[in-house]
């Protein structure tokens, strides 16, 4: 597998990875974090491919089967300036993941995403609905320790925020080469 940015190109597979990642999250008691709203939306998904945000995952025969957005900076993510029940670990610039999923053709999509960024990136922040079991045990699959709750603009659930420092000695748990 391979990450590159995504492409207008793209947007019809991603589409289509969106639409069954909705599908999946209601089936496994997430019913409330992305369906209700249909997100993301297509015009979001054009800013993040226009802005270089936007990535894919390819299988070993080039198909699309994973994509999520990715920056990295300081103060990158306004919703993170606020953390309630708790506290960021470091104020240096970070790493972000948002609306990742995959088409989940094979085990390992969204892990070998995730492990991508956080090579990218020495430190990394991620939330989640607190119903999203699925991505909160990834996350702390890769060393990712919760942190406390933060909201988003989106709608009122809380969201349970994560961070990794890779000065903490918690590296993922592969490297994200090819396979």
């Amino acid at each position: 597998m391979r990450i590159r940015k995504s492409t207008e190109q793209d947007l019809d597979q991603m589409t289509i990875i969106y639409a069954s990642a909705r599908k999946f999250m209601v089936e496994h008691d997430n019913p409330n974090q992305w369906a209700p709203r249909n997100w993301p939306p297509e015009s979001l998904l054009r800013q993040d491919i226009r802005e270089g945000k936007s990535y894919v995952c390819l299988n070993d025969e080039e198909k699309v089967v994973g994509t999520f957005f990715y920056d990295f900076g300081s103060d990158i993510e306004s919703t993170y300036r606020q953390i309630f029940e708790g506290a960021w670990m470091d104020d240096s610039p970070y790493g972000v993941v948002h609306r990742i999923a995959s088409d989940r053709s094979k085990p390992g999509i969204g892990m070998f995403c995730l492990a991508w960024a956080c090579q990218q990136a020495g430190h990394m922040r991620i939330d989640t609905h607190g119903d999203n079991y699925v991505m909160q045990n990834l996350v702390k699959k890769l060393g990712f320790v919760q942190r406390g709750i933060i909201y988003v603009k989106e709608d009122s659930y809380p969201r349970l925020a994560f961070e990794k420092l890779r000065a903490t000695g918690l590296e993922p748990a592969r490297s994200p080469t090819r396979t």
